[in-house]
């Protein structure tokens, strides 16, 4: 059963004058915002605007992320280079890194916090040792952009990758290779072999984002064709367990909450989503059965959906079993989505074409 109920979104302004492309949280509160030309922003919990710093070179800021061991040390991708900052003095690098031969898409931080993943438009993805400061691993098998990569919790040497090749890859960095590859366009065609909303049939599986579940084993994965497929790893392979559709177009951004089977997922469609995959995955984990195996296009243009209604509605359309929690009209293309404590209670961040932070209270879900 889906909720639904009218809600407006705090708007946190007054940080950006150009569209905001990724967003990320600290454990002690803080939120990060990197935007097109080179801004970069530092938000309180009341979304009072704390710092704010624009990059040389004005390349856009595609991917920032908070140490969780050090708050105030926070990671930004602009271009092909990779900053260190101390949030309190944002002007001044502690370091940078430039590693990657093209624009870095995504960075991901591992467990242990000695190894970070940077993915590019070459589709290469870049591990840096933090510890000795240079490249350990350069992992080059999508052949085209690999637009998001992530580290999975509790096993720090293992990772997962998507890119616009229709391609997802399951990787261990004791090998330089991926230990599994699916195309989702196979998925695609099968599809289009069966009755199928039209419009969604011209769209090819190009992936967008991935997220994996804190329990290191279930993972996501959004694509071009409004798809979310949910997979588990299973020894060096992978299995889909899920397929489902929500979205009109494109999936952007597929986000797991902490702890949680619960996924958030943005699309191109201007929709929010909340699903919660756990009766699914955890009655596949009890009664195992066998699977079939089954960039973002760079400043797209994408039909404004409509006046910016904020309200939260159910979704008539057919998913089989897998229906959302609830769905959010929030009316612009999702760039970027989050799930964090502000003040103690869960809320999701979004950011999308404007020059604002949007925040909408996740309540008792």
């Amino acid at each position: 059963m889906s909720v639904f109920w009218a809600i407006m979104a705090v708007k946190w302004t007054g940080g950006h004058s150009s569209p905001i492309l990724c967003l990320n949280a600290s454990q002690e509160g803080l939120v990060a915002s990197g935007a097109e030309g080179g801004d970069l922003m530092v938000w309180g919990e009341d979304g009072t605007p704390l710092g704010h710093t624009r990059f040389q070179g004005a390349d856009d800021v595609t991917s920032v992320l908070f140490s969780p061991s050090c708050p105030t040390k926070l990671y930004a991708s602009h271009g092909e280079t990779i900053s260190l900052l101390d949030v309190r003095s944002l002007k001044v690098s502690l370091d940078h890194f430039h590693v990657n031969e093209e624009e870095i898409n995504c960075l991901s931080l591992n467990e242990t916090e000695n190894l970070l993943a940077s993915a590019d438009d070459s589709g290469a993805i870049k591990i840096l040792d933090l510890e000795n400061k240079k490249v350990s691993r350069s992992l080059k098998r999508h052949s085209n952009i690999c637009s998001s990569v992530a580290f999975r919790p509790q096993r720090p040497q293992s990772l997962v990758s998507c890119g616009l090749d229709m391609q997802v890859m399951l990787w261990n960095l004791q090998k330089a290779r991926p230990l599994w590859i699916t195309n989702l366009q196979e998925d695609e065609t099968e599809e289009m072999e069966s009755p199928q909303s039209p419009g969604q049939l011209l769209n090819p599986a190009l992936a967008h984002s991935v997220s994996v579940a804190s329990c290191g084993n279930i993972f996501s994965c959004g694509a071009e064709d409004g798809k979310v497929r949910i997979f588990r790893v299973v020894g060096v392979k992978c299995e889909q367990e899920l397929g489902f559709k929500g979205h009109t177009l494109g999936v952007s951004q597929v986000c797991f909450l902490p702890e949680s089977y619960m996924l958030l997922t943005g699309g191109n469609d201007g929709k929010i989503m909340l699903w919660d995959v756990s009766s699914e995955v955890e009655k596949k984990q009890k009664s195992p059965t066998k699977h079939t195996h089954r960039k973002k296009t760079k400043k797209a243009a994408y039909t404004k959906q409509g006046r910016n209604t904020h309200a939260l509605v159910t979704d008539e359309e057919e998913h089989g079993k897998i229906l959302p929690k609830l769905s959010v009209e929030h009316g612009e293309k999702v760039n970027w989505l989050l799930s964090t404590k502000i003040k103690g209670y869960q809320n999701i961040l979004v950011a999308d074409q404007t020059s604002c932070v949007s925040v909408y209270p996740l309540k008792a879900f």
